[in-house]
C-alpha cells in the first residue's frame, strides 16, 4: 500500500493519494473489522438459532433466526452501498482536481523555463504516463492477488452449500422431516 500511495502522488495524483485513498484504506479496515467481530458472530447464532427451532417444538425462535439472516442482509447492503458511493465520490472528485494539477504542472514547466521548456514540459507529462502505467500494473496484480484470496473461501462455501443442499434432498426419504429441514436450512445459511 505505501507503493501504491506514492506512485498515486507520483503521477501527479496529489488529491487522491493524499485525502481520499487514506479515508478509502480506513473504510475497508473498518468494514473488515466489523464483518470479522459482529457480523459473522450473528451468523452463527443465526446457524444454532435455525437448528434448535427446527429440532425442538417447543422452542419457537425461528422468526427470530430469520430476523438476524434479514438484518445481517440489509446491514451488508446498506455498507456496500455506501462504500460504493465513496468509489464513485473518490473518482469523480479526484479526477477533476488532480487533471487540474497535471495541466497546471505541464504548463508552468512549458511556460516559465526559457529554452527548453517546452521539451521538459513534454518529458514531465512521459514520466506522469510512464509513472501512471506503473501504478496501474501495480493496481492490476494487487486486484488478482485479492481474487486469488477471495476465491478459495468463496468455493468452500458453494461447495457446503451444494453438500448440504444434496444431504437434505437424499436424506428426506430415510430421515425425520426436522432433521431433513435442520439441514436444508443451513444450506441455505451460506
Amino acid at each position: 500500500m505505501p507503493i501504491l500511495m506514492a506512485l498515486i502522488i507520483a503521477t501527479g495524483q496529489v488529491a487522491s493519494g493524499s485525502a481520499l485513498q487514506p479515508i478509502l484504506i480506513f473504510c475497508i479496515v473498518f468494514i473488515g473489522n466489523i464483518i470479522s467481530l459482529v457480523i459473522l458472530p450473528i451468523i452463527t447464532v443465526t446457524i444454532i438459532l435455525n437448528i434448535a427451532a427446527n429440532l425442538s417444538d417447543k422452542v419457537q425462535i425461528g422468526k427470530l433466526a430469520n430476523f438476524f439472516k434479514s438484518s445481517v442482509t440489509w446491514f451488508l447492503g446498506f455498507v456496500i452501498t455506501i462504500f460504493v458511493g465513496l468509489l464513485s465520490l473518490e473518482g469523480t472528485l479526484t479526477s477533476s482536481v488532480d487533471g487540474i494539477t497535471i495541466k497546471g504542472i505541464k504548463s508552468a514547466t512549458s511556460t516559465f523555463i526559457p529554452v527548453v521548456g517546452k521539451a521538459l514540459g513534454d518529458s514531465v507529462d512521459t514520466v506522469l504516463g510512464a509513472t501512471s502505467l506503473i501504478k496501474n500494473s501495480i493496481g492490476f496484480v494487487g486486484i488478482i492477488i485479492i481474487i486469488g484470496i477471495c476465491i478459495l473461501p468463496i468455493i468452500k462455501l458453494i461447495v457446503l452449500s451444494i453438500m448440504y443442499s444434496l444431504v437434505g434432498a437424499l436424506s428426506e426419504p430415510i430421515a425425520d422431516k426436522k432433521i431433513v429441514n435442520v439441514i436444508t436450512r443451513n444450506g441455505r445459511s451460506f
